[in-house]
């Protein structure tokens, strides 16, 4: 029941005669006088260990607690320098580690995106708990760099409200898959909830094809421009992803919808350009995201599938049009895919090679290098936010 009280509050109760909890929370002292009738009767109360106790568990987590910020000011720099926040999904240790290491050697603010999947698989606790680590591990590694703790493809209040009663900076909900007015109306619901607490909320307009977690959709639904200006306004939202073309997963497209490089790569349709510039022109300036964003590098697809992997038909976003995308008003890519590519193939090819190995720390090691490497090459020659942190 006190899950919702800010971490600034002190909270005490007391069980009355029938044991149910009354409650007082803390306050200017001559509300504290009214209530208990005497600047001497509070003192008494709050020290008297057999009556009250401090409700220390149960309060909730502010995010500038744990070192983190929000997306607002972040957002607002990268519009207006031309490039784009890396939003990278993490649930492990290796992953969190690559990611910080990644974005200290390069400068760079970053988004650690929390999927619903990942949460549960993670445990919330621990995850409020990796994310101030982080923080901390950044400052040891020599820069202290903006850090964003996001949730990912949220789809109810409960969900939003919970991650941000435990640390969360950011939180999206995704109504897309709800008509257009319960879609505002949920993004409203979540949006005057989580500013209270000065966390910013991301809305979604349009539906992505393709699989993540469990975020799927056979289709793609593309945004319609002339929705934004009013969905904006209507929910109060800080920032909006958008349908242009881009998918969920490693096989966002099928073969009949690609067209093949001389070399025998699939390559997918382009990005629908005019709806992100039609976009901008009716909410000029506004934060723009893009999901879907991972390019599926060949390389390591290859290498999954030299050793013993079956990633077939695996296509992605070609970088060129990410980075041109970074340079509007898209000012957020998701990336996820591209990270679970790279750590499996180094996974893969670590046990391939040393098939006796059995320690964790033995693949894992490589795969978390992989992943560093990887996120250098997004940050500096795909999303320009490199020496902006």
């Amino acid at each position: 029941m006190h899950s919702c009280i800010p971490s600034h509050f002190r909270v005490f109760y007391r069980r009355t005669a029938a044991g149910k909890p009354l409650c007082y929370r803390s306050m200017p002292r001559l509300s504290f006088i009214r209530i208990f009738g005497s600047e001497k009767s509070v003192s008494t109360a709050i020290n008297n260990a057999a009556e009250y106790r401090t409700i220390e568990d149960d309060i909730m987590t502010n995010y500038k607690d744990l070192g983190l910020v929000n997306s607002k000011e972040l957002f607002k720099k990268a519009v207006k320098g031309g490039y784009a926040i890396p939003a990278f999904n993490f649930n492990n240790l290796e992953q969190l580690q690559a990611i910080i290491g990644a974005c200290v050697e390069t400068k760079s603010p970053v988004i650690l995106q929390v999927s619903s999947g990942a949460r549960k698989y993670a445990n919330s606790t621990l995850l409020k708990h990796l994310a101030k680590g982080a923080v901390d591990y950044a400052k040891e590694l020599g820069c202290a760099i903006p850090i964003v703790l996001h949730l990912d493809h949220g789809d109810t209040f409960e969900l939003c409200k919970s991650c941000i009663e435990s640390g969360f900076s950011s939180v999206m909900i995704d109504g897309s898959h709800h008509p257009y007015d319960k879609n505002v109306e949920l993004t409203k619901q979540v949006v005057e909830y989580a500013h209270k607490y000065d966390v910013t909320v991301e809305g979604e307009l349009g539906v992505l094809a393709g699989i993540e977690d469990a975020v799927s959709s056979a289709v793609t639904h593309y945004t319609k421009p002339e929705e934004v200006e009013d969905f904006v306004k209507k929910t109060g939202v800080d920032s909006l992803a958008i349908s242009i073309g881009t998918s969920h997963g490693a096989n966002k497209f099928k073969p009949e919808q690609c067209t093949k490089s001389p070399d025998g790569v699939l390559l997918p349709p382009p990005l629908r350009f005019d709806i992100l510039e039609e976009v901008e022109k009716r909410i000029p300036g506004f934060p723009i995201v893009l999901h879907g964003a991972s390019s599926v590098p060949v390389e390591l697809v290859k290498i999954i599938n030299a050793n013993g992997g079956k990633m077939k038909d695996a296509v992605g976003i070609p970088e060129d049009q990410l980075r041109k995308a970074a340079k509007s008003a898209v000012c957020k890519v998701n990336i996820d895919s591209d990270g679970r590519i790279a750590m499996t193939a180094a996974v893969r090819k670590t046990l391939m090679e040393n098939p006796a190995e059995f320690d964790p720390r033995k693949y894992l090691g490589p795969a978390r290098d992989q992943l560093k490497s990887l996120y250098k090459h997004k940050i500096i020659n795909v999303l320009g936010s490199n020496d902006k942190a």
